[in-house]
């Protein structure tokens, strides 16, 4: 999905002008990105939390030439997603609505312990 489907979907389903809908969906966006500048976190629960992490200077390599190149200092955003959500994209699909072939969840032992 990009920005266009989102902010189609936020114009459809809430019966506004593209332009008003775009204007919602850019200022949520100027909101979250503010407060990660600001080296605060979000929290939306049943989707999940962005963070920033500082990550300090090192030496890495120029994978083309095998150079040694100093990487600088820098922070950025990280999500991670919340149980919620994870449970809807694992098992999400699995409902069938009759018109549909049965899908087998993945064994249980293969799912995250996040």
């Amino acid at each position: 999905m990009t920005k266009a489907d989102l902010i189609a979907v936020v114009a459809d389903k809430l019966k506004f002008p593209w332009a008003r809908a775009e204007l919602l969906v850019d200022q949520i966006f100027a909101c979250m990105t503010n407060a990660l500048q600001q080296g605060e976190g979000i929290e939306i629960r049943g989707f999940g939390s962005f963070t920033v992490r500082s990550y300090k200077a090192y030496e890495g390599r120029n994978p083309r030439t095998g150079d040694t190149v100093q990487v600088n200092p820098k922070r950025l955003a990280f999500f991670k997603v919340g149980k919620e959500l994870r449970e809807r994209v694992n098992h999400g699909r699995l409902k069938t609505t009759g018109s549909g072939p049965a899908v087998t969840p993945p064994p249980s032992d293969l799912s995250s312990s996040e």
